[in-house]
């Protein structure tokens, strides 16, 4: 029985120092660490840029929008949750885009219709930019499971929260927003 302990823990720490050996004497990938492309875009990390079309084809890029906060929020016309949070969103964009905070509204129009998306959006008087992501790439560089999801980014273009699912109620978007006008500069 001691014989099997033995070789046991021999062979416990035999793997344990392959281990460490591996991650000291291997080096990343690229898109393992910061220098390359995240896995995904995460809270502390600078949010992928992105030029999309509103439903009057002006282009929307992300990165013109530095200096204020940003609400991105991946969305679809056929989602509940989409839909139950949008009355909380237009609010909080009248409350505070007067203080320069603005909502990007991303259709995955790749799967929803472009159509659908703008009668939703006049029927609930969205005034907020409604951009269309036709072919995916947004959602696929911002690594979208479910919808909606939704990137809190801050002046500087860092992502400072993300949250996945909803509706998300009037008083966490205007917590969230408040959070980002003070650390406005």
């Amino acid at each position: 029985m001691n014989w099997i302990i033995r070789n046991w823990t021999a062979f416990s720490i035999l793997i344990l120092v392959i281990g460490a050996g591996w991650m000291v004497f291997l080096p990343p990938l690229p898109n393992e660490t910061t220098g390359g492309r995240t896995p995904a875009p995460g809270e502390g990390f600078l949010a992928p840029d992105f030029a999309l079309q509103d439903a009057q084809g002006k282009t929307v890029r992300l990165s013109d929008l530095r200096g204020g906060p940003v609400l991105v929020n991946m969305w679809a016309s056929w989602c509940p949750p989409c839909q139950a949070e949008m009355p909380a969103m237009q609010k909080t964009y009248e409350i505070y885009a007067k203080q320069g905070f603005t909502i990007l509204a991303v259709n995955t129009t790749y799967q929803d219709e472009q159509s659908a998306a703008l009668e939703f959006a006049a029927q609930h008087g969205l005034t907020f930019p409604i951009l269309f992501d036709l072919d995916g790439s947004v959602s696929r560089a911002y690594r979208v499971q479910s919808m909606p999801t939704s990137f809190f980014i801050d002046q500087e273009g860092v992502i400072r929260r993300v949250i996945i699912g909803g509706p998300m109620a009037a008083g966490l978007l205007q917590a969230e927003i408040e959070q980002l006008l003070k650390e406005k500069r």
